[in-house]
């Protein structure tokens, strides 16, 4: 549920199709996990002019749906675990499932705070729905997403979208923020040119 995460998404998609035996993890940030306060008019203003940003860097489509629903309370901490749910039900499909409910949200104005809509999400991507709902419900899924949320603290994230590169033991950054993909391959490139110094050196 972070719109520059979902801005993000194409510049990703082109950046690994320069590399497709990369392997991706995704861990999820938790953004505003457990949030029980319902939008506030000047909140909604404060997100709709974030959207009208990343609506005009990425291009993609938003509906503000979400936003004119009465009571909405934006909680991202459902659409991680949903995420996480996939992930451990299907690692190849993580990375499917993380765009498909972003576009749920974003493009289409679904509530992906809704158990039953993330279950729903997860049945057009594949999964069997009623299993999928099963696990989301499941203190295990409540306390792998906390993990990830611990996991994410402890590598010093501090915005999102993060991208960063594994070479060894060492996790290098690539990006914290939004960047097209020009910029992320120029980056990767440096790191590429920086660890092979290291290893000539050492």
């Amino acid at each position: 549920m972070c719109s520059w995460c979902y801005g993000f998404g194409p510049e990703l998609v082109k950046l690994l199709a320069r590399h497709p035996d990369a392997a991706v993890d995704v861990l999820m940030g938790g953004l505003r996990p457990f949030n029980t306060q319902p939008t506030t008019q000047e909140f909604v203003a404060m997100l709709r002019e974030h959207w009208h940003h990343v609506a005009n860097a990425s291009g993609l489509p938003f509906s503000e749906t979400a936003l004119e629903r009465p009571g909405f309370v934006y909680d991202t901490e459902p659409a991680c675990r949903g995420v996480v749910t996939a992930r451990n039900m299907d690692a190849g499909k993580t990375l499917g499932y993380l765009k498909a409910v972003q576009s749920a949200f974003y493009r289409d104005g679904r509530d992906v705070t809704r158990g039953d809509e993330l279950a729903d999400i997860a049945g057009e991507c594949g999964f069997e729905r009623d299993s999928f709902r099963m696990h989301f419900d499941s203190e295990a899924m409540r306390e792998y997403t906390r993990e990830d949320f611990a996991r994410t603290q402890s590598l010093g994230v501090g915005g999102f979208p993060t991208l960063g590169v594994v070479h060894g033991a060492q996790v290098f950054l690539v990006t914290s923020g939004y960047v097209t993909d020009d910029v992320l391959q120029y980056r990767l490139a440096e790191i590429e040119r920086l660890v092979a110094r290291k290893a000539a050196a050492g």
